[in-house]
């Protein structure tokens, strides 16, 4: 059953928020998709996270990692063994893909696989020009003492 929202109430009270709505939309529309391998997202830290994908079965050289334009997306193709007769085949070698919609200044930072698992490490790294900074409260220099104010007079009419 798909639940669809809609996003026009959002779009009457907000300026520059379109990109969120799209990802919304197209995260609705992905779940669809399998989501096998399973796999976890953590938080390591104020601006670092992990993702670790459950691959066994899988080689360094059946995983492919691309990230292009705040999208990663992690493949898995393993490659055709030699004929084998199993007799009950438990561990799944299907191919996979996994996309990721990563925020703006998300970069990836590195990844390591180990007992089975893909470790995919990526760090947000705001530019110095987007960090909050101190905006100094400039004030007008004041005037010594107050100086009497001159006036002009006018000569009274008789």
């Amino acid at each position: 059953m798909a639940t669809s929202y809609d996003y026009a109430p959002l779009f009457r009270s907000s300026v520059g928020f379109d990109r969120v709505f799209n990802l919304l939309e197209n995260a609705q529309r992905a779940r669809s998709i399998s989501d096998w391998p399973p796999y976890d997202i953590v938080k390591t830290g104020d601006d670092s996270y992990r993702i670790v994908i459950a691959v066994a079965g899988f080689a360094g050289d059946d995983l492919d990692i691309t990230f292009q334009s705040n999208l990663l997306t992690v493949t898995g193709k393993k490659q055709e063994a030699a004929a084998e007769a199993y007799l009950y085949r438990g561990i799944a070698g299907r191919p996979f893909e996994h996309r990721f919609e990563l925020a703006d200044h998300v970069r990836v930072n590195g990844a390591d696989l180990k007992n089975g698992l893909l470790s995919v490490d990526l760090v947000r790294e705001v530019p110095e020009e987007m960090k909050p900074r101190k905006i100094a409260i400039e004030t007008a220099p004041t005037l010594g003492p107050s100086a009497p104010s001159a006036q002009i007079e006018a000569q009274k009419v008789a």
